[in-house]
């Protein structure tokens, strides 16, 4: 049933029910566009929101579909059938196949593949990480951002830890300030690089481009810190490659890629970061960064006590690695730090 009709801060009438919302375009707005008078007239709707409804098809004009550009005569009677949001299911539960490395009462340990992105944003609105752990472990839906204390890009695979508890999520958050929190990972770069090395350059958001990260002045972004060693050398079309460990002590967005770019060292795949790649490139029959999280060490927020887990690179890391002629006997043959205590953990 729709509700009485009640003048907004416009002074134009509109109803509001289950179905749509409808309102008369007064006289004196003739001449005005269509998306204008939405925007000044549905004030609690967002100019995106009302732009997306009617390329739709949602807003009607004395019945007719029309563009946003549509220029009103006055008079007109307008119909908006409001739509659902994609964000309105992002925190939605969802049955996706997930490899649990360990979990217990406070954390779980996820391996996460290449192509599963960790949280709903713009364009992933659903088949997230977070919406398959909303489903695995409903209890997470009390937590800030379902338990999730760090990141790995969509392209990158590996492990992630997530805390069961508030306290747990607080105490993650603070080791990994307090560059805690022991992540290493397995990179196959373009070019020769030095045995072992220390990248120290701040990171911000590339000025020129927005989907690129950058290296940018002390004062001018946020510290970031990335060790590395050469594990092994190997070649591509007659082009060098090497196998890297990096070992991050900071968590910035794409440090990784971004730091060995930075020193001539872009990663194989990537392909965002390709400025610095050789034209054999483009003959390289892998579309991705080659980035594998392999080992992950944190101290138990409940248990008080180092826990350490490793996990192998996937199959098509592997076949790149045979590709580029490195042996799988480089690949480091347990985790890079400390006893492996993780196993006090159940797997799952």
């Amino acid at each position: 049933m729709a509700l009485p009709q009640t003048p907004n801060s416009n002074g134009i009438d509109y109803i509001d029910d289950e179905d749509f919302i409808a309102f008369e375009i007064p006289w004196d707005s003739a001449g005005e566009r269509l998306d204008k008078i939405l925007a000044s007239t549905l004030t609690d709707y967002s100019r995106s929101r009302l732009q997306t409804w009617v390329e739709a098809g949602a807003v009607t004009v004395d019945g007719e579909v029309r563009k946003a550009r549509y220029l009103l005569k006055g008079g007109e009677s307008v119909r908006v059938f409001p739509q659902e949001m994609p964000e309105q299911h992002a925190f939605a539960a969802e049955n996706l196949p997930l490899e649990v490395q360990a979990v217990d009462e406070t954390l779980i340990v996820i391996n996460k593949p290449a192509g599963l992105v960790v949280h709903p944003a713009a364009g992933n609105w659903s088949g997230t990480l977070l919406n398959g752990l909303l489903f695995r472990f409903p209890e997470l839906k009390q937590l800030p951002r379902a338990g999730i204390v760090h990141r790995l890009d969509k392209d990158t695979s590996g492990l992630m830890v997530v805390a069961r508890t508030a306290i747990t999520q607080t105490a993650l958050v603070r080791q990994l300030q307090a560059h805690l929190v022991n992540r290493c990972y397995l990179a196959l770069v373009w070019g020769v690089a030095p045995t072992m090395g220390k990248i120290a350059s701040s990171i911000a958001r590339d000025t020129r481009d927005r989907l690129r990260m950058a290296v940018v002045g002390k004062d001018q972004g946020k510290t970031a810190l990335t060790h590395f060693r050469r594990l092994a050398q190997g070649s591509f079309m007659g082009k060098a490659v090497s196998l890297l460990e990096c070992r991050l002590e900071t968590g910035r967005t794409h440090q990784i890629r971004v730091h060995l770019e930075s020193i001539g060292l872009p990663l194989l795949g990537d392909p965002i970061y390709r400025k610095q790649m050789p034209s054999v490139a483009k003959e390289l029959p892998f579309h991705r960064q080659a980035l594998h999280a392999y080992a992950l060490g944190l101290q138990h927020p409940q248990v008080d006590q180092l826990c350490n887990w490793f996990a192998s690179p996937p199959t098509d890391f592997l076949e790149l690695l045979s590709l580029v002629q490195i042996d799988t006997s480089a690949l480091p043959p347990k985790p890079p730090f400390g006893p492996d205590t993780g196993s006090a953990m159940r797997t799952n």
